[in-house]
């Protein structure tokens, strides 16, 4: 009737591992803390980098108490800064090429919606001459851009 205190596999007495998973194996769950500091890293970014993404022309706009517009396409835009160069959105262009590059890039043809912008100080003999080549044109949908007025 000898008892062993020894190292018998049926025995309770040594360590087992429960769940498959024992001091030295893998483990195999996610670690989300680094994730979740990349994401809010990039969210910070594009909340700061966003307002940023607008024309790309400096122009001062003039201010009107007309009433913003709702769109919800991005409409080409055409602008004049206060030298008198043209843009057709953010390349330099001359007078002549204006209608036959806005041709080329309308999608919906002559209802494509463009917008003029002049700056305060450009000469308004450059503004409507644009205007009118574009009106000229054939396309109907033209609008002036300006800032609302801010009340004192």
């Amino acid at each position: 009737m000898g008892m062993s205190a020894g190292g018998s596999k049926g025995s309770g007495g040594g360590r087992r591992r429960r769940g498959g998973r024992g001091r030295g194996g893998a483990i195999s769950e996610i670690n989300v803390t680094p994730l979740v500091d990349v994401m809010l890293v990039l969210l910070i970014i594009f909340m700061v980098a966003a307002p940023m993404m607008t024309v790309g022309v400096p122009i001062d706009l003039p201010e009107t108490q007309a009433k913003a517009m709702n769109s919800d396409t991005q409409p080409i835009t055409v602008s004049v800064n206060p030298e008198g160069q043209i843009y057709l959105q953010e390349t330099p262009i001359q007078l002549d090429e204006v209608v036959p590059k806005l041709e080329a890039i309308a999608t919906t043809g002559y209802n494509e919606r463009i917008y003029v912008r002049g700056d305060t100080a450009a000469a308004y003999g450059v503004v409507m001459k644009v205007m009118a080549r574009i009106s000229a044109a054939g396309f109907k949908n033209i609008g002036l851009v300006t800032l609302q007025e801010t009340q004192n």
